[in-house]
């Protein structure tokens, strides 16, 4: 097994296999080369020495003998890392943690309707390897379930249900009406999550400098930021309106820089649940050098996940819900957001009570575990792996008591740009929309819009009111020019007075 526990490729239920490991645990040369020149003479050690001496052109040395006229090896650039946890094809049932029954009635559900199917198709719709689904094909034929109607020039059968195939599979919609690719056993799952989890992370100062290179974030904010998310631990964001405290939240998963692999659909104690959504999860493609592409196609790799959740949020998005339908249940948010980020916006703001939300929340910020309700009333463990943000516009003393904020141990104030920094901010989202400033306007609009009427600046500030001058002369079919006549418009326009 690979001395690195987080180079993994999962292929059964009951042990990880290393994608790196080793065929066998022979003794290492070296030992055996000390093992052996104990029982030779000392003289003839020597002897032996000085003849490969000569035969390496005189040098004592080990390096090998390298003729005058041959170029230098080339230099190679180091091999990148291997992923954490890579999911290898699985060989068998045993190894994929399903049973032929139930990929049986999965697959006799996918035909319903569909007239005549390839196995290979059935075997793509279900992300198995196409040899166990042939089996499952070559068994419910026997039975007289399917049939097969003809052959393909790639040796396939086009198989359709039979009259009992059709009956078998409209008793299987009972159950479920699920349709899609295989679900994965939870117990890899949580193997998937020990090998991928932000604890093995430590993101430093260049890791934040990438992750917020396409914002404005001044230097002491950066400075206070950077600890808080190297530790993983939840935050506050909270300060004015308008400061990009939820742009920082979104930027943070970014800082732990990787990709991550989690399952379709998973199998719950026999409950099937949805993880992977396309709302939230974006999906990375596969580089076919890896294992040559053969990797189990019921997991798919996904950039690290941030959730963001404002005043919809509810407590029962935090809880697994049954499609009374499809008997399939959707996976809460916090468990999309494991390996990730998940930001409550707009805390305190929404339909949800803060301190209703804060208790639920208690037990899992103190053991990183939380537990969910199964429909059958059993519950079960899952691990609570994911930066949690609470980015508000409110004192989080008016939100919280003193024993939940001890478990939130950063509270990070967001507060409005100084005079400099907000001018500094207007020239550069000038130069990224291609708008000429005209000499000292940007002066003129801080004098006459800010300091005058007693106004607040705000870091939203200069990309709202830049847009509104690109949509005004791109109107006037006229240049992109910003000066004090352009300020007074959009500013009456924006501000409403």
């Amino acid at each position: 097994m690979s001395d690195d526990p987080r180079r993994a490729g999962l292929r059964s239920p009951a042990s990880v296999q290393w994608s790196d490991a080793p065929k066998s645990k022979s003794q290492p040369a070296t030992a055996k080369a000390s093992a052996r020149a104990a029982t030779v003479p000392a003289q003839v050690q020597a002897a032996q020495a000085r003849a490969v001496a000569a035969m390496r052109g005189g040098s004592g040395g080990a390096s090998p003998r390298v003729k005058a006229s041959s170029p230098p090896p080339p230099s190679r650039k180091p091999a990148p890392e291997p992923e954490a946890f890579f999911p290898l094809e699985p060989r068998s049932f045993d190894e994929a943690g399903i049973d032929a029954s139930q990929v049986e009635a999965l697959t006799l559900r996918s035909m319903l309707g569909a007239g005549g199917v390839t196995g290979r198709a059935i075997a793509e719709q279900l992300c198995l390897p196409l040899g166990l689904v042939r089996d499952v094909l070559d068994s419910a034929k026997r039975r007289k379930l399917v049939d097969y109607r003809s052959t393909t020039a790639l040796g396939d059968y086009v198989t359709e249900l039979t009259e009992g195939g059709t009956a078998r599979a409209m008793q299987s919609r009972k159950i479920t009406s699920y349709v899609g690719p295989a679900p994965v056993p939870y117990d890899h799952y949580l193997q998937a999550l020990e090998f991928q989890a932000l604890s093995h992370k430590n993101p430093g100062e260049e890791d934040l400098a990438r992750a917020f290179s396409d914002i404005y974030v001044s230097e002491e904010m950066f400075d206070r930021l950077g600890p808080a998310v190297s530790s993983g631990k939840a935050m506050f964001l909270f300060g004015e309106p308008g400061n990009g405290k939820t742009s920082l939240a979104e930027r943070m998963t970014r800082c732990f820089g990787d990709t991550i692999w989690i399952p379709y659909t998973l199998d719950v104690g026999g409950h099937l649940v949805q993880l992977f959504d396309p709302a939230i999860h974006k999906q990375v493609p596969v580089d076919p050098k890896l294992h040559k592409g053969r990797f189990d196609r019921r997991w798919v790799r996904i950039t690290r996940p941030t959730v963001v959740a404002g005043g919809e949020l509810t407590l029962a998005m935090l809880e697994l819900r049954l499609d009374e339908d499809s008997k399939v249940c959707e996976a809460p948010l916090q468990m999309k957001a494991n390996c990730g980020t998940f930001v409550v916006d707009d805390f305190g703001r929404g339909n949800t009570k803060p301190k209703d939300l804060l208790n639920r929340w208690i037990f899992p910020l103190e053991k990183r575990i939380d537990f969910l309700s199964l429909p059958d009333g059993r519950k079960f463990q899952c691990p609570f792996d994911c930066l949690l943000v609470f980015s508000t516009n409110l004192e989080p003393r008016d939100l919280a008591d003193e024993a939940f904020l001890r478990r939130i141990p950063y509270k990070i104030y967001v507060g409005d740009p100084l005079e400099d920094e907000f001018a500094q901010l207007v020239e550069g989202v000038a130069k990224k929309l291609g708008i000429t400033l005209q000499q000292r306007s940007v002066k003129y609009l801080i004098d006459r819009h800010y300091k005058l009427p007693k106004r607040p600046m705000r870091m939203c500030h200069p990309r709202d009111l830049l847009l509104q001058v690109q949509h005004l002369c791109e109107y006037e079919r006229r240049p992109m020019v910003a000066g004090p006549t352009e300020w007074d418009r959009v500013v009456s326009n924006y501000f409403g007075f």
